[in-house]
């Protein structure tokens, strides 16, 4: 299944609940990409422009797109960022075929 990362950042009001009450996002994150038929491989907090990073594999780019949808809703998340990974086995097979093309440029 193709891989996905999103980097999220939570809303002021989000950090206020978790703070008050803490609970295990990751858990929850789960549970939503499992009734799309998909999983949360694992989900970091880190420093930086955004709060954290959420790496999860999806049947499809559809899949993740609506789960993203529902997981903005309740309002909680300020910011995502997703991005599709590419496995180096991916990459490889994309690398020969781009191998066999040959390109012209534009002419100047």
């Amino acid at each position: 299944m193709p891989l996905y990362m999103t980097q999220f950042a939570y809303t002021s009001e989000a950090w206020a609940a978790l703070a008050k009450n803490p609970e295990d996002r990751k858990s929850a994150a789960n549970a939503a990409a499992q009734k799309f038929g998909g999983r949360v491989i694992d989900l970091y907090y880190h420093f930086g422009d955004y709060d954290g990073v959420l790496i999860a594999e999806a049947p499809d780019d559809a899949s993740v797109l609506a789960l993203l949808i529902a997981v903005h809703a309740p309002g909680h998340l300020k910011a995502t960022k997703t991005t599709r990974l590419i496995t180096v086995a991916e990459a490889m097979e994309a690398m020969r075929r781009a191998g066999t093309l040959a390109y012209a440029g534009p002419k100047g």
